[in-house]
């Protein structure tokens, strides 16, 4: 079976050898095989990352893609384990949505803002005379701070 450099296996899937070595490091991948001191990969390895690069791609998180490989009882069909993640992705994106909308309704009612300065803004903000989804905007911030250090 041949073996693969980690050059080589970034440039196949399309992704930087820093972040193969973390997906090894975080062992969603496992430990490459040493050749003179140089990891080598083999294709099981591969294709394990670009599985891995899909989930990325369709915003699964690192946690997430962690139970893809390793959260269901031996002989899980992929199938199965994507339908799962799937389920409760698209779950969080319904909830995604409602936060969007409720910002664009927020923006939209920002331009009718009769205030006289931006200090008056935040005296009727504080009071909460200027719309109740401001407090929505607030947790989708803070929704997406929470992500990201997650992720990270």
């Amino acid at each position: 079976m041949p073996l693969f450099t980690i050059s080589e296996v970034a440039r196949r899937v399309g992704l930087r050898s820093s972040a193969i070595r973390y997906y090894e490091q975080l062992g969603i991948v496992p430990p490459a095989h040493r050749v003179s001191g140089q990891r080598r990969y083999d294709e099981a390895a591969l294709y394990r990352l670009v599985t891995l690069q899909r989930a990325r791609q369709i915003g699964f998180t690192l946690e997430e893609i962690r139970q893809l490989f390793f959260g269901f009882r031996t002989g899980t069909p992929p199938s199965e384990r994507w339908k799962k993640l799937s389920q409760r992705k698209l779950v969080e994106l319904e909830q995604l949505v409602k936060e969007i909308k409720a910002i664009q309704t927020v923006l939209q009612g920002q331009g009718k803002c009769g205030c006289a300065s931006l200090e008056e803004c935040g005296r009727g903000l504080l009071k909460q005379r200027c719309g109740d989804l401001a407090i929505k905007v607030r947790t989708l911030h803070n929704r997406r701070a929470t992500r990201t250090s997650s992720a990270s």
